[in-house]
C-alpha cells in the first residue's frame, strides 16, 4: 500500500510539471522582434521620372542658321525637343502642308514671309490662335485672322552708295526711282520672294495700271539684275550699281563680315510711303497639330523677350515685341512704314502673270 501511494504521488508532481512546462510563455528575443516587424514593411515602388514632352515638329522656311540656336534655346528652357523641316521656299512647304492635311507631321509652320501664313489661314489649314499669345506683339504687326503671329520683321529699302549718290539726289519716293536720272545705275531681284511680295503690295496700294506703268519705267532704266538681295548689296560696294532695291538687314549682316563695305541703307523720306513696307515673318500651328501645347509653348517662346532680343540684335530685324530694343545700327521705321495687309502679299500669282508679260521672269 505504501508503494502505491508513493507512485501516485510521483504520477501527481510529474504531471503538474509537464502542464507547467507547456504553459509557460516564450523569452522574447527584442532583435528577432526589430527583424520580422521590419520585413513586413512593404518596399516602395522605385520613382518613375515623369515622361518626356513630345516633340514639336516644324517646317521652316527659315534657314538653319539663323533659327538653329533659337530651337536649341527653346528646348533648354522647356525641356521640349523641336524636329525641324528646312526647305529654302516658304511656297513648296505650304503647299507640303496643303497636300498632307490630316496626315501631315506638323504641328508648327514657321514662314520666312506672312504671305503664305496668310494664304494657309485662309484656307482654314492652321489654328486660331489665343489672344493671351497674339497681344504680345505691336498691334500694327498682328494678322487679322488671329491664326498666326509675326516674330520678327525685315524693312525694304534702297541700298546706295554714299560715294557715288548724293543725299539730296536720292528719290523721296519709290515711283521716283524710275526717274531717268538713274538710267544704268539700278539694281533689282525680280525671282526673288520679297520682290515679288512687294509687287503685290504695289498692286494693291496703286492698282494694276500704276504698277505695271511703273514696273515698264524701271525697265527703261536697264537696271541690272541679281538672284536675290545680298548681291545687290555687294555689288553698290564694288561700283557695279549705285542703287539696289533690298530688305534692309543683308547690309548690316554682310558689314559685319567686311567692316569695309561701301554702301548705305535709304528709307524714303515721304511717310506712309509704298517703298516703305514691312516683310514680317511669323508662325502659326497646323490645325491638325498633335501636340497644341508644345506648339503654343513655342509660339510663345519666340515672341518672348528673348527670342525678340535674338531677331534684333544678331539678325539685325525688327522685333515684334513692344519695348524690344533694336540693334544700334538700325533704325526705327514705324512712322514711315506704309499701311497694307500682309495678307496682299500672299497674291502671287496675278504678279507672277504681270511679271511674265514684261519680260521679268
Amino acid at each position: 500500500m505504501k508503494s502505491l501511494a508513493f507512485l501516485s504521488v510521483l504520477i501527481l508532481t510529474l504531471g503538474a510539471s509537464a502542464l507547467t512546462g507547456c504553459c509557460k510563455a516564450p523569452v522574447e528575443d527584442p532583435a528577432a522582434t526589430e527583424t520580422a516587424e521590419a520585413s513586413a514593411v512593404p518596399t516602395p515602388p522605385a520613382a518613375v521620372p515623369p515622361p518626356k514632352p513630345a516633340p514639336v515638329v516644324v517646317y521652316s522656311g527659315r534657314g538653319a542658321v539663323l533659327v538653329d540656336p533659337l530651337f536649341a534655346r527653346f528646348t533648354e528652357r522647356t525641356g521640349i525637343a523641336v524636329e525641324i523641316r528646312y526647305d529654302k521656299s516658304t511656297e513648296t512647304l505650304a503647299n507640303r502642308l496643303a497636300t498632307e492635311g490630316k496626315e501631315t507631321p506638323a504641328d508648327v509652320f514657321f514662314a520666312q514671309d506672312s504671305g503664305y501664313l496668310g494664304a494657309l489661314a485662309a484656307k482654314e489649314l492652321l489654328r486660331p490662335l489665343s489672344a493671351e499669345l497674339t497681344q504680345q506683339i505691336t498691334e500694327r504687326h498682328r494678322s487679322r485672322s488671329g491664326r498666326w503671329i509675326a516674330t520678327s520683321g525685315r524693312a525694304r529699302v534702297l541700298v546706295y552708295s554714299p560715294d557715288r549718290v548724293q543725299p539730296e539726289d536720292l528719290p523721296a519716293t519709290l515711283e521716283e526711282l524710275a526717274s531717268p536720272r538713274f538710267k544704268g545705275r539700278v539694281g533689282w531681284a525680280p525671282r526673288n520672294a520679297s520682290y515679288q511680295a512687294h509687287i503685290s503690295a504695289l498692286r494693291n496700294l496703286w492698282g494694276e495700271e500704276k504698277t505695271e506703268a511703273w514696273l515698264k519705267s524701271m525697265q527703261a532704266l536697264e537696271p541690272q539684275t541679281y538672284p536675290k538681295n545680298s548681291p545687290q548689296v555687294k555689288a553698290v560696294s564694288s561700283g557695279e550699281i549705285d542703287l539696289g532695291w533690298v530688305n534692309h538687314y543683308y547690309l548690316h549682316k554682310l558689314r559685319a563680315a567686311n567692316p569695309d563695305l561701301k554702301a548705305a541703307n535709304y528709307s524714303f523720306p515721304t511717310e506712309g510711303d509704298a517703298g516703305n513696307l514691312m516683310m514680317l515673318s511669323g508662325a502659326g500651328i497646323s490645325v491638325h497639330s498633335d501636340n497644341v501645347e508644345g506648339a503654343e509653348a513655342l509660339l510663345n517662346y519666340l515672341v518672348s523677350e528673348d527670342a525678340q532680343t535674338f531677331f534684333a540684335t544678331q539678325v539685325y530685324e525688327y522685333p515684334t515685341r513692344p519695348g524690344v530694343a533694336l540693334h544700334g545700327d538700325v533704325p526705327a521705321l514705324d512712322a514711315s512704314l506704309v499701311s497694307v495687309d500682309q495678307a496682299v502679299l500672299t497674291d502671287i500669282g496675278p504678279t507672277l502673270t504681270l511679271l511674265r508679260k514684261l519680260g521679268l521672269q
